[in-house]
This record gives structure tokens, sequence and C-alpha cells, in this order.
């Protein structure tokens, strides 16, 4: 049975006050949930993931980053290699998040390098898939999310490919107030379980965590979370609110 995953990516938000504050206070609001029922990681901005690793010691929650460069390292001015993260603490990496891709301009390729280094350095990637308005309008939401998904995973074999967490984020769904309905995100976590069972096989599609993004709330976690294949939540504002959070976390659980 898969175990439900939620993490929190706090994007450019916080300071280093309030980021150990939000660790500490989703640590005390998701004792006894995290690690044994959910499994729950906060990704908080490069600069304060020690304080925060630190902050979560021995809870069960994890770390995750926002981003990884796809060499070991090297003249990469600005850039943080896998070995970087796993040496201040971090397990997971974001992999291909649509800001990343549409504000920062990342093509498929390079993420698809990024979630492969990723797997290398000893890092989990939760690679970022999902359709823009216009695309969804179009009809091209299986087109758009099956280019994500063959890319990122390109080269990578089945047992690889296990580290991986899929994060299905509809673009016109983040930040907006809208939500993708629980159908509709059902309709496109069953494409691509479907799509891993081609690629791969059949039981490395089941046991694999599909999370939906996309302006996810408390109050929308749980009708979320009973779909047959929404097997964890990528939640963006509402993880800077630790009781909204903590909520979310017990939805998922």
């Amino acid at each position: 049975m898969r175990k439900s995953f939620v993490a929190g990516n706090w994007k450019m938000n916080t300071d280093s006050r309030s980021s150990v504050e939000l660790a500490k206070a989703v640590v005390a609001g998701s004792a006894g949930l995290a690690r044994e029922k959910v499994t729950v990681a906060v990704i908080p901005p490069f600069v304060y993931l020690p304080a925060v690793v630190q902050a979560v010691s021995s809870s069960g929650v994890a770390v995750g980053a926002q981003d990884v460069y796809f060499e070991p390292k090297g003249a990469f001015t600005g850039e943080i290699s896998p070995g970087m993260l796993k040496d201040v603490g971090c397990t997971y990496v974001l992999c291909g998040h649509s800001e990343r891709r549409h504000v920062i301009g990342e093509s498929d390729e390079l993420v698809g390098k990024k979630v492969t280094v990723a797997i290398g350095g000893g890092l989990l990637p939760i690679l970022c898939v999902g359709e823009l308005l216009e695309e969804r309008d179009a009809g091209k939401t299986e087109q758009v999310v099956a280019r994500h998904l063959k890319t990122g995973l390109a080269g990578l074999s089945a047992e690889k490919v296990a580290a991986v967490t899929i994060a299905y984020e509809p673009v016109w769904a983040i930040g907006t107030g809208r939500t993708a309905t629980p159908q509709q995100a059902q309709e496109v976590h069953a494409f691509i379980r479907k799509l891993l069972a081609q690629m791969y096989d059949a039981n490395l599609a089941r046991e694999m965590c599909i999370q939906y993004g996309g302006s996810v709330k408390a109050d929308n976690a749980k009708e979320l979370m009973a779909q047959e294949d929404v097997d964890g939540l990528l939640v963006g504002g509402a993880s800077l609110k630790a009781e909204e959070f903590v909520r979310i976390i017990q939805a998922a659980a």
C-alpha cells in the first residue's frame, strides 16, 4: 500500500527566525503522524536549510530543497550541487517545479538531468509535471504531462525511478485560488500511473507516489486525498501557515 506524502514548498518566503519557528510548529503539530502514518517534508529556501534540518531533527519530518544543479562541483556560480544538499541534511529535492520551467525557463531536458543527478547524489527527487491553462483548454493535458514524465525520467532504470515521487501540478491552479476538481486530479493521476506502467511495469506504477499540487488547502485536502490515485499533496502557500499545514497532514494521514 502506498504511503501518503505531504510536502510543503515554502518558495521564496520566511527568514532565519520564522523558518525555524515554522519548522518547529510543523513538528509539534504532526507528532505521532509524521513517519508512521504519512511522510512529511518541508522545503525551505537554500539559505535556511541547515537551521531547518536542525529544527526538525529526530522528529520524522524530512527536509527538501527547491532545486539542484546537475554537476557535482565546479565553476557554476550561484548553483547548488546534490552533494551540498546531502551534506546539510536534505532528503528530497524538487525538480522541474512549474515556476522553474515557466518563470526561470528550464527545459524538459534540463529537468531530466537534475532528476538523474539527484538520484546519483543520494537524494529523492520530486518530479513536477503539469500543463498551462491554454494547454488544458486545447486538450493537450495528457500530451504535456507525458512529455514531462518521459523526458524527466529519460535513461533511468526501474530501480532508480523507484526513488522518484511524481507531483502533478496543473499550472493554472498554482497560486490562483483555482484548484483542479478531485475528479480532474484523479483523471491525470490515473493517466500518469498508466503511463508509468507502460514505461516500466505495473508493479512499479502501483508503488510509485503521485502527489497533487495546486492551491491545496486544509478544506480541500481530504477530498483530494480520497481519490484512488492521489497519494499525497505538494503544498505551496498553505504550508507557510503551520496550523493549516498540519490540518492538511492530518487529512492525508
